[in-house]
């Protein structure tokens, strides 16, 4: 009975939208590397099939950091776009201070709390009214490998310690590689660190330390190993990582310069744009003791608060189509991420992707499924750029200790709160 009385309020709704004045609506996000941008394209297909008009805004710049300042400036001049890629606390923050609207009429005639994780639709909801529609679930805790590269350097196989990492990494500078591709960035350097903590110290740990905050997880042992490790990490790097962004490090790994990179599986999406094919090509494998964790990252397009009736149907229109399941499966594919409903099937998804919803559902299961901070997911702005600034500082002073970063992590955090 639920399912016809969805049904039915899809089919009202649907009735509704086309009798809506077609509309013009500005959509700021940052999906512009090749397979995003590819991504971002069918959506603003499918919304003007349905008569209105896609206005691009997009910044060009990974993690979002970029697009975030661009919003705040445009929010700050009273002249915010209609829709605009926000994740994690951040959608709390926007409407808290009142600039997001309400889109419950199209979930509630879609039904999304049937099908979403708990998790993410509880992030898209402001004071329990849906303010935002979530797009896709990314892995963050990725090892994307050349496999070519690891033969012709001795390695048979994707290391699965930490140990097994800094041997293979060896035989693979002296094959002539550089072992692990990187982009020196704040983001893409905490991408790494929370790759190695949430290994080093599993799911509570990872909780403790960077969701809750808590001082005795960021002074413990458990972190100063973490961040040893990460450190080590460094010499596996070549000496010109310095700004590079995530998917020239990619471009890397595909074109046998290097072996590996750390990366959320956005990157797939480049690998699927070069006509590489999972299993053969490349290979996606869990880093170092992290095979039944999830480190999850949501894209999601908040609503901005608009008077135009014909913007609002806009935003209700590009609410229902992100999640319709057709464009679930043709989006993602095409992103490299997993569909955020449940009720997807991934029959005609790749080998990482089936892969990537396998351990969802494991980490689930066991504990392991936690916020990525790398990617805003698990704490507030500020608190995450008082952990990027320690962490990024902590990887390119060679004389900085553990300890001191560790140290230093407590402060920050207490200062940005």
């Amino acid at each position: 009975m639920k399912t016809i009385h969805a049904l039915a309020a899809g089919a009202l709704l649907s009735a509704a939208v086309g009798q809506a004045n077609a509309a013009e609506i500005e959509v700021l996000h940052w999906w512009t590397s090749g397979g995003e941008a590819k991504a971002a394209n069918l959506l603003k297909e499918k919304l003007e099939a349905k008569g209105h008009t896609w206005k691009d805004f997009a910044v060009a710049g990974g993690a979002g950091d970029s697009a975030m300042t661009v919003l705040k400036s445009r929010a700050i001049s009273g002249n915010p776009p209609a829709v605009a890629q926000i994740k994690g606390p951040l959608i709390k923050e926007w409407g808290d201070m009142g600039f997001l609207g309400n889109i419950d009429k199209a979930a509630e005639a879609d039904g999304w709390d049937d099908f979403l994780p708990e998790e993410v639709a509880a992030a898209d909801k402001v004071e329990g009214h849906y303010a935002a529609v979530p797009v896709n679930i990314h892995r963050i805790n990725w090892i994307w490998a050349n496999p070519e590269v690891l033969e012709d350097s001795g390695v048979d196989h994707v290391p699965q310690t930490w140990d097994e990492f800094f041997d293979a990494a060896d035989k693979i500078r002296e094959a002539g590689y550089i072992p692990l591709a990187h982009g020196g960035q704040p983001w893409q350097d905490a991408t790494v660190f929370e790759v190695v903590m949430m290994g080093i110290g599993g799911g509570d740990f990872y909780r403790k330390a960077f969701v809750d905050l808590d001082p005795e997880a960021l002074t413990s042992d458990t972190m100063i190993e973490s961040l040893k490790t990460f450190k080590k990490l460094r010499g596996t790097m070549d000496d010109n990582i310095a700004g590079r962004d995530w998917n020239i490090a990619t471009s890397m790994v595909i074109g046998g310069k290097a072996a590996m990179q750390i990366m959320g599986d956005w990157a797939k999406g480049e690998f699927t744009a070069a006509g590489m094919t999972p299993g053969e090509d490349y290979e996606c494998v869990a880093p170092p003791m992290t095979e039944s964790m999830f480190s999850y990252n949501t894209d999601s397009l908040a609503m901005f608060d608009v008077d135009d009736e014909g913007q609002q149907q806009a935003q209700l229109d590009l609410a229902s189509i992100v999640l319709s399941k057709d464009f679930q499966v043709q989006f993602n594919q095409a992103k490299g991420s997993i569909p955020v409903r449940l009720d997807v099937s991934l029959d005609d998804f790749d080998a990482c992707a089936k892969a990537s919803r396998e351990a969802f559902d494991v980490a689930m299961d066991e504990k392991g499924l936690v916020p990525s901070l790398a990617h805003g997911m698990a704490v507030s702005d500020s608190q995450q750029g008082a952990v990027f600034d320690v962490i990024t500082n902590f990887f390119n002073d060679p004389d900085m200790k553990a300890e001191t970063a560790s140290e230093r992590l407590v402060s920050a955090v207490r200062a940005a709160e």
